[in-house]
């Protein structure tokens, strides 16, 4: 996950972000139900508002309690924020973890982009939220989630660079390569829709396709992942 400022955030066209109907069933089981409606609201509050144009009223009075009610829970505004941010990175990264590695490097690769594209693309509004607020993350709170994005890069890394190990995958610069999938799974986030024409199964599959060109491109291509000269 790359990080892509704060502030109140809309889609494209100005109206308020799309619902992700997933959101509730992101925090742990353990936590109790009105933690969890609390941080549910949250999220759609950060979404619509960012995270310094909202109040605690406002997360709070959306799920009918007083704004005291949030300081039962949580410590503060923003441990609210670290916590749904935190919930967002592990989760986006278990889905990396999930399963072992594929025989084939380039089937490896694809079952990498695909899930990670399609978990953005499920939990659009909580992965918004993770991008655009990580700012607003106490410093402490904020070198936590840089080890969870340093995790997400690492798999996508070593998944790069078996390709390039066993000559399935072109001689590239690694580190640029990495960098542009990673943005291809995030960048979604700002405009995706539920009601868009592409399930989020749609898009990991064509953006799979999109990650596998960057390592197994044409020669004029692979010279400039490597080399970093224009085509």
């Amino acid at each position: 996950m790359d990080g892509m400022g704060a502030g109140a955030r809309t889609d494209g066209d100005g109206a308020a972000p799309a619902s992700d109907s997933d959101v509730s069933q992101l925090w742990d089981g353990d936590r109790g139900e009105v933690a969890r409606n609390l941080l549910t609201s949250g999220v759609r509050c950060f979404a619509a508002n960012g995270f310094h144009a909202t109040t605690t009223r406002d997360i709070t009075s959306a799920v009918g309690l007083s704004p005291g009610a949030l300081y039962v829970h949580f410590r503060s505004k923003e441990h609210v924020l670290f916590e749904i941010i935190h919930t967002g990175h592990r989760r986006s990264l278990e889905v990396l973890d999930d399963g072992e590695p594929a025989d084939d490097a380039s089937e490896h690769l694809r079952s990498l982009i695909r899930r990670f594209v399609a978990w953005h693309a499920h939990h659009h509004v909580v992965a918004r939220v993770c991008q655009y607020e990580l700012t607003a993350l106490s410093p402490p709170h904020y070198e936590e989630i840089r080890e969870l994005r340093r995790c997400s890069t690492a798999t996508f890394h070593d998944a790069v660079v078996r390709g390039v190990a066993e000559r399935s995958f072109a001689d590239v610069d690694v580190h640029r390569v990495v960098r542009a999938m990673l943005s291809l799974g995030v960048d979604l986030v700002r405009w995706y829709r539920s009601d868009g024409p592409d399930s989020p199964e749609q898009l990991g599959e064509f953006y799979a396709e999109l990650a596998l060109g960057m390592v197994t491109g044409t020669r004029s291509q692979r010279r400039f992942a490597a080399s970093g000269d224009s085509p």
